[in-house]
């Protein structure tokens, strides 16, 4: 407290003049339009920009400033120690202060003229404003904008129609929403529309085509506020920019991971193949990925197919494709690729640490193998062992040894349909044929001990360029009980549909999983997952057409049938700079006839935790308004359901650096569609579906370094759907018993 008396008693501008005063953010941003006219929010974004200059101890945005200048306080009141610690901290303290004259208004205002003039209001006024308090070597500034009428463009000349470049040049233009007659008067359209241009003609043999040759005349005189606008060729294009070209030699160059070698010919449809050898490639896997034919128009697109095509293989550390205008004849265009492989094999390890409500922790480490081209076409073999080891901790621990878990994960992934040709799918994109195999041994000292083993064959394609589909034509589980506590037998005795999904079985399943993923704008984005899975059904018909009756089976165990769906809608919506409001609807329901009466315990859905509701813990409310009595240790295994909602809205925002903020508010629950009479009040009802909604709020913070985001989020309950012994909608025994903390990696949606 003496510290900060001291400090606050220091000056901030003790070295500064009156001329040159300190900088303190804007005071505010007036800009008007003429009547009736309405400013587009991206010109009125980037006037703003324009004179969004940060001030000095800034906290959230530029206009929002901490109290705790400590840099300035250093800068103004410490003299600068030659060496020792003292410098040291000087260094680490210390903040230049941002002067007027860092911020130069007047050349902000013609920046704003520039903005202005750049999207059609040629008439604006703009000026500033120094706004000085009691210390008059602080200002802020307050600027003034009149835009003026706005400019729209008239009418519209484009190049004769004399040469086919022209043509095509015409044509783009026409179909091109950029330039309209009427619209308003807009350079980076115009820009657009140039890139637009370039792209298409750089895509039918123009290569050497570039978006500055597009010039466009503007003429603001023939009629008021109009403009008359005239396309032009820049007299400065060099002569290879209207030459069409077609595809030359096509030279491929595969280089071995380690160099050197033998070097071996393939002269194929696709051009002449050079592989330094011994090398483990397919002699068919390199075609089929140039997309280059010789003869045909040269196109840019092929280029780009070419490099998305050899990379999405994963078995190059580099790819260059170079273009070389050929000696003999002017009008073609050698292809020359270089390809480098990467090591085939892949070591990876991970290790991490797990603290849980329960109070179990313990370490955790998985280790696996990967070979990126097992057998020549870029198909990876991926085998890992997986284990962690957790003991109980606090004054409820009664067992040295503990819960565990290992097990084995093998997977062989083809980058390409192993399937029928009906499938729709983009050559732009890598499609995958995946065969899993999985073992795993669980050990709950107290309860279990189950194995389960895992078979899976699954595609993944993209059918177009935001839609991607997964399908799992046939997947098989199988779960045993290995041995039973006679604690944990007390408990299933007591419920038994919670006994029925622990029950040895078999779950052969079929699952299709789309995924829509799209950014409408810069401002905006949408993310929509759909899976739906069944269980059984196959073999229950196989079996009815084999005259079975009774319990079906399957090697003598019983399978289970079951039909399950979930689906996940989030939105992202951009405030104003890097502030966002991210919100998320998902809702699952899981139904089991035929030959079970109850979904299998590992299908059911639960909430709560740092990805769900955030104010309360993992499996902690649900199902319903049902609560376990007493809060015993054993609750965890009552705590799911066959139906879920689950409702979160987060906003975003930058605090300084790599952290970021969150504020966030949560809602959901799970409910059974079958009566338990061990469970009351989990049953899905209309009637009470509001009120069994748990709802909480909360704050995160973030490090986003880029590739990985620790994210810390502390919730706040309001509403518990059981009841706690407190009347009103906020019935949280106290406000300490109400929150909760998560330490997790990545965003939760």
């Amino acid at each position: 407290m003496m510290l900060v008396v001291v400090m606050v008693s220091c000056s901030t501008t003790r070295r500064l003049s009156i001329e040159d005063p300190l900088y303190t953010g804007v005071k505010r941003v007036r800009i008007e339009a003429m009547e009736r006219e309405k400013l587009p929010t991206s010109v009125k974004d980037a006037v703003k920009e324009a004179v969004n200059v940060t001030p000095n101890n800034s906290l959230i945005s530029p206009t929002i400033r901490h109290p705790f200048p400590i840099g300035l306080w250093v800068y103004n009141n410490w003299n600068n120690p030659p060496s020792g610690i003292k410098h040291w901290l000087y260094e680490k303290l210390v903040e230049e202060p941002v002067l007027l004259s860092d911020v130069r208004p007047e050349l902000r205002v013609k920046m704003i003229d520039e903005i202005l003039e750049n999207n059609g209001y040629f008439s604006a006024d703009v000026n500033y404003e120094l706004i000085r308090g009691k210390n008059p070597k602080k200002v802020r500034i307050a600027y003034d904008v009149n835009t003026g009428p706005i400019y729209r463009i008239d009418s519209i000349e484009l190049l004769p129609d004399t040469t086919h470049l022209y043509h095509i040049i015409d044509s783009v233009a026409k179909k091109s929403s950029l330039l309209t007659r009427g619209m308003r008067y807009c350079t980076d359209s115009l820009s657009e529309l140039r890139i637009e241009i370039a792209n298409q003609v750089r895509n039918r043999g123009y290569y050497f085509f570039r978006p500055e040759y597009i010039e466009y005349l503007a003429d603001s005189t023939i009629s008021q506020r109009n403009i008359a606008l005239r396309m032009a060729v820049a007299n400065d294009a060099p002569t290879d920019a209207f030459k069409r070209y077609v595809t030359g030699d096509i030279m491929v160059y595969v280089h071995r991971n380690e160099g050197g070698g033998i070097p071996d010919t393939i002269e194929t449809s696709r051009g002449r193949i050079i592989q330094m050898t011994p090398s483990r490639l397919r002699n068919q896997l390199i075609p089929e990925c140039v997309a280059f034919r010789e003869g045909k128009v040269f196109s840019v697109r092929d280029m780009n197919r070419t490099q998305t095509y050899l990379s999405r293989l994963g078995i190059f550390k580099d790819i260059s494709i170079d273009v070389v205008p050929d000696t003999i004849k002017d009008n073609r265009l050698n292809v020359v690729i270089s390809c480098t492989q990467d090591a085939p094999l892949e070591l990876s390890m991970e290790v991490n640490a797990t603290s849980k409500s329960n109070s179990y922790l313990g370490p955790g480490l998985a280790v696996g193998v990967t070979n990126k081209n097992l057998f020549g076409g870029g198909e990876q073999l991926n085998v890992s062992l997986t284990g962690s080891y957790e003991w109980q901790t606090g004054r409820n621990r009664n067992s040295l040894f503990n819960s565990y878990e290992f097990g084995i994960k093998t997977s062989l992934s083809f980058p390409r349909l192993l399937a029928p040709r009906f499938i729709p799918r983009r050559r732009r994109v890598l499609n995958w044929t995946r065969l899993s195999l999985d073992a795993e041994i669980l050990n709950r000292p107290h309860y279990f001990k189950m194995a389960q083993f895992n078979a899976a064959m699954t595609y993944d394609w993209q059918a177009t360029r935001y839609a991607s589909n997964s399908l799992t034509i046939g997947k098989i589980t199988y779960t045993k009980l290995l041995n039973t506590t006679v604690e944990f037998d007390s408990i299933m005795s007591e419920n038994l549909a919670v006994a029925q999904s622990f029950q040895n079985q078999f779950v052969p399943q079929i699952a299709y999983s789309y995924t829509y993923d799209r950014r409408l704008n810069k401002n905006n984005s949408i993310n929509w997952q759909f899976t739906v899975q069944e269980a059984g059904n196959i073999c229950w018909a196989l079996w009815e057409l084999a005259g079975g009756d009774g319990e079906k089976r399957m090697f003598n165990t019983p399978f289970s049938q079951f039909i399950k769906g979930y689906t996940q809608l989030v939105y992202n919506h951009r405030l104003v700079g890097e502030h966002w409001l991210v919100s998320r609807l998902a809702t699952g329901v899981a139904h089991a006839y035929g030959n079970s009466t109850q979904v299998p315990y590992s299908e059911q859905f639960y909430v709560g935790g740092a990805n769900s509701v955030r104010a309360f813990t993992v499996r902690s409310i649900g199902p319903g308004s049902y609560r376990v009595p007493n809060a015993t240790a054993n609750d965890y295994f009552d705590q799911t359901g066959t139906f879920k909602f689950e409702m979160n809205m987060e906003y975003r925002f930058p605090i300084y650096g790599m952290f970021k903020g969150a504020m966030f508010v949560d809602a959901g629950n799970v409910w059974l569609l079958k009566g338990d009479s061990q469970r009351p009040g989990g049953t899905l009802r209309s009637s009470s579906f509001f009120r069994d909604l748990a709802l909480g709020t909360g704050v995160g913070l973030r490090l986003d370094i880029g590739m990985l985001v620790v994210r810390g989020d502390l919730g706040i309950g309001i509403h518990a759907p059981y009841d706690t012994g407190k009347s009103g909608y906020y019935n949280m025994t106290s406000f300490k018993d109400s929150l909760a903390f998560h330490l997790a990696i990545g965003y939760p949606f």
